[in-house]
C-alpha cells in the first residue's frame, strides 16, 4: 500500500493511503498514522480519495486513531471520499462521528477555524 504524507498548512498533516485498506493493508496504515502522532501531529486529514475499499479492520484503525488525536488536543478529519467508501460510512453511522469534507483543503481549513474559535 503506498501513502502519501504531506503538511497541509501550519501543524496539519495530510495522509492519503491508496488502494483497499483491509487486514491486509491497515498495518502500513497504522503506522504512518502513528509516525504522525510520534512526531507530535495531532491534527491530521485522512484523504480518502483513492480508497477504493474499507473493511471493518480499516473502519477501526480509523476510530482508533481519531481517540489518540483527540486526547492530544487534535483529531481526525475524512476527505475526499468515492462514493462507495462515503456509502459504508454513511451505512454504519460514521458520518456522524467525522468530519467529512470534499476536499483536503476545506478539511485544513476547518483546523484553522477551530484554532480561532
Amino acid at each position: 500500500m503506498n501513502i502519501i504524507q504531506e503538511t497541509l498548512s501550519g501543524n496539519v498533516q495530510r495522509i492519503a493511503p491508496q488502494g483497499r485498506l483491509d487486514a491486509v493493508t491497515v498495518p502500513a496504515l497504522e503506522a504512518a498514522l502513528q509516525a504522525q502522532f510520534d512526531a507530535g501531529h495531532a491534527r491530521l486529514v485522512l484523504d480518502l480519495g483513492d480508497v477504493t475499499y474499507i473493511s471493518s479492520s480499516g473502519l477501526r484503525a480509523l476510530l482508533q486513531a481519531r481517540k489518540q488525536a483527540q486526547a492530544s488536543g487534535g483529531d481526525v478529519v475524512l476527505c475526499g471520499m468515492n462514493p462507495r467508501v462515503r456509502e459504508v460510512f454513511e451505512m454504519i453511522g460514521f458520518t456522524s462521528l467525522f468530519k467529512v469534507f470534499d476536499h483536503s483543503i476545506e478539511a485544513a481549513a476547518a483546523f484553522a477555524k477551530s484554532m480561532a474559535a
